[in-house]
């Protein structure tokens, strides 16, 4: 870790803000080097939403400079004998997290160069022992802080485990029907605040269908085997292509395909959740 890196230190969980468990997870980390450079990813995972906590992490770990800690806490397993672990990216970035599948859309992306189990008779906060159910607070921001700071290694947070034994969470693989010139995939999150749909059909898919901007595609989209939307939607390089209150398929920032309304909210509009269930079909039309 450089030395103009190491006092970097990044928290994500699902806690919100209305209480003071991020600030006490905060405190922690300053009690260990009050020199720490702390930022936040983001508070408002959906509670116990594992699959979100490590979509965002693949949305933003990669734009940090090499050394940054991460601090993940989505943990709906917490006092149970899931493990606690530091991953190490292959871009020299640290992920302090359960071991419960956070780590899923990284593994797939930057992948890992190593994996270590965290010590907890060494990497957690003294007289915790007997405290079950705050691990965001006793032992990960405890071990990130003292990892950020330089107070230990990353040789020091534990044992080496097995890059490849990680837990992963399922993920829907994208389907090309060369007879119907579609692929479909799921939508896997959404961009909250705007309500567009960010699917898990990557940009190499969707150009198996040979786009070109402008084009018009048949979007369907499924809650299981129900349609709840189906429409002729334009493909192009941003929002204003088309006119306010208009769809577009588009690639997002994370090199998928999204679909949005031109200021409003796709998935609003039409109640389109998120997950393995809700499938979408991107159809060329002749």
């Amino acid at each position: 870790m450089s030395s103009s890196n190491k006092s970097i230190l990044v928290f994500q969980s699902d806690f919100g803000l209305v209480d003071g468990a991020v600030s006490a997870m905060e405190g922690v980390a300053l009690s260990v080097d009050d020199a720490l450079k702390i930022h936040h990813l983001t508070h408002d995972i959906t509670p116990y939403n594992i699959f979100e906590g490590s979509y965002r992490l693949f949305q933003t770990v990669s734009y940090w400079p090499k050394g940054t800690v991460f601090v993940s806490v989505v943990d709906p397993g917490v006092g149970t004998k899931r493990k606690s672990v530091v991953a190490l990216t292959n871009d020299g970035q640290y992920i302090v997290t359960p071991d419960n599948g956070t780590l899923t859309h990284l593994a797939n992306s930057i992948g890992f160069s190593a994996i270590r189990e965290i010590e907890e008779s060494v990497n957690r906060r003294k007289n915790t022992e007997h405290s079950y159910t705050f691990h965001g607070r006793d032992v990960y921001a405890y071990t990130g802080a003292r990892l950020a700071a330089g107070v230990i290694s990353f040789e020091e947070v534990g044992n080496e485990l097995s890059v490849e034994r990680i837990v992963k969470l399922p993920l829907v693989e994208t389907h090309f029907n060369k007879n119907t010139h579609s692929v479909q995939g799921v939508v896997d999150i959404l961009d909250v605040r705007f309500g567009s749909l960010w699917t898990s059909i990557t940009r190499d898919e969707f150009n198996m269908l040979k786009p070109s901007f402008g084009q018009k595609y048949e979007v369907t989209i499924s809650n299981d085997s129900t349609m709840v939307y189906q429409n002729q939607i334009t493909y192009g390089h941003s929002f204003a292509e088309v006119a306010i209150g208009s769809p577009i398929i588009y690639i997002n920032s994370v090199d998928r395909v999204g679909i949005a309304i031109n200021q409003g909210s796709f998935s609003r509009a039409y109640n389109i959740g998120v997950g393995s269930n809700w499938k979408v079909a991107i159809r060329k039309v002749d």
